[in-house]
């Protein structure tokens, strides 16, 4: 691939000299280059350029953007970055980087403004260009009383109200909160709850701290995003698709190593029913449907479990229905797909079995659905209340009991009616 046509992603991760390869960039890419890799390439990015480069790069970023940067360079290193800063700009970085980076605070900007519910539309207007000239940024205006917060003024209504007759309470609009120590993932979803909306971030005292918007939160929801899928497929959460052979086996082994493990256990149980399978060989090719069906199914009931989990919305206590449901749900499924294969099997095994054949899988298939509900459902809120995450390690432990007890049912049930 030419250099005109290369990912620059690719090419500062792929790259034995990251910072360099960075750098390298026009300095108008820096910004949008930075905070578009992952955040392993970008800690060996910030420790490869040397301190002027830093300074360089600091100088064009806001300050909740600086704090990110700071975050991957050393101690000493970060001092004197904050040095270089100029008095306003380093009492907001050093305002920042009190906080937890992975909390509300920690993705929240400074770029608003707070006005008493009695200022005149001309004052609170005043206030706006004040801050636009010393920021170049439009803010967020949140508007109190007593420092109680009741919205936010949209910037708008400074020029479609009528400053001599309007109030500034009749274009406020309501504004969801966040506590400043909440979990980026629960600021994730005040956003899916209030969509398009600012969201204000407030201290122990409902003082406002600082306001995160929608764009605050791409590299969250990215983030969040990618560690949902590689928890569900057993990848660490810090690789990447540009690491290394040597990285990508240590990061997957032991994952490989369990899944090994329980398949020998569904290896033993098949081995049980040699004899049943080497008298009606047409049993093999049922078998992969049987077994992936079943862990199809527990895929998907562990998923909405493990959702219920994270938003508090079940526990073990109270998941009986959760389970039951799961459960009848796997029946109905069952019936639906064990009717369709019956008569598939049925029409190519009729000769030598009549409908005795599309009987077992059928049944099989319904009491395997009926199993891969009721354990895709247990098995996350038992692990969940033992501590452990159920998005890591429930689907192997579903898996195997899909591919056992189906097994178990599909081939005992061949032995019983076919033999």
């Amino acid at each position: 691939m030419s250099s005109q046509t290369e990912d620059p992603r690719a090419a500062i991760a792929m790259s034995s000299r990251p910072g360099e390869r960075f750098t390298s960039l026009p300095e108008r890419e820096w910004r949008d280059a930075f905070f578009a890799l992952t955040a392993d390439v970008r800690a060996a990015v910030a420790a490869d350029m040397s301190r002027a480069e830093l300074e360089s790069f600091l100088d064009r970023l806001d300050p909740d953007e600086v704090t990110d940067v700071l975050g991957y360079v050393d101690g000493e290193t970060r001092e004197t970055l904050l040095a270089t800063l100029d008095a306003a700009r380093r009492e907001k970085v050093d305002f920042l980087l009190s906080f937890d980076p992975e909390s509300a605070a920690g993705v929240m900007n400074l770029d608003y403004v707070t006005v008493d519910a009695d200022r005149s539309f001309d004052a609170v207007t005043e206030r706006v260009r004040r801050f636009e000239e010393r920021t170049g940024r439009m803010p967020t205006i949140f508007v109190t009383d007593d420092d109680v917060l009741l919205g936010e003024l949209p910037g708008a209504a400074l020029s479609a109200a009528d400053p001599e007759t309007d109030a500034i309470t009749d274009y406020v609009r309501e504004t969801p909160s966040v506590r400043y120590d909440r979990a980026d993932e629960e600021v994730l979803t005040v956003f899916r709850q209030n969509s398009g909306r600012t969201v204000a971030v407030l201290d122990e005292d409902d003082d406002i701290l600082g306001a995160i918007y929608a764009t605050d939160l791409l590299t969250v929801l990215g983030e969040t995003v990618g560690e949902t899928l590689y928890e569900f497929t057993g990848v660490a959460e810090e690789e990447s698709v540009l690491d290394g052979p040597v990285v990508k086996v240590r990061r997957r082994y032991k994952w490989l190593v369990l899944n090994l493990a329980t398949a020998f256990v569904a290896a033993v149980v098949v081995g049980l029913f040699e004899s049943t399978i080497a008298a009606v060989a047409i049993l093999a090719a049922y078998m992969p449907v049987v077994a992936g069906m079943g862990g199809n199914a527990g895929t998907q009931s562990m998923a909405v479990t493990v959702r219920g989990i994270s938003l508090g919305q079940v526990s073990l206590s109270t998941g009986k229905r959760v389970v039951a449901n799961e459960a009848i749900a796997g029946a109905a499924n069952g019936l639906i797909t064990g009717a369709l294969v019956a008569v598939v099997s049925t029409a190519f095994s009729y000769g030598e079995f009549g409908v005795l054949l599309g009987a077992v899988i059928g049944v099989s298939m319904v009491a395997n659905l009926v199993i891969a509900g009721f354990f895709g459902a247990l098995t996350p809120l038992v692990l969940d209340t033992v501590g452990y995450d159920p998005a890591t390690s429930a689907t192997i432990f579903i898996t195997t009991a899909t591919d056992v007890l189906g097994f178990v049912v599909f081939l005992g049930l061949a032995r019983a009616v076919l033999i």
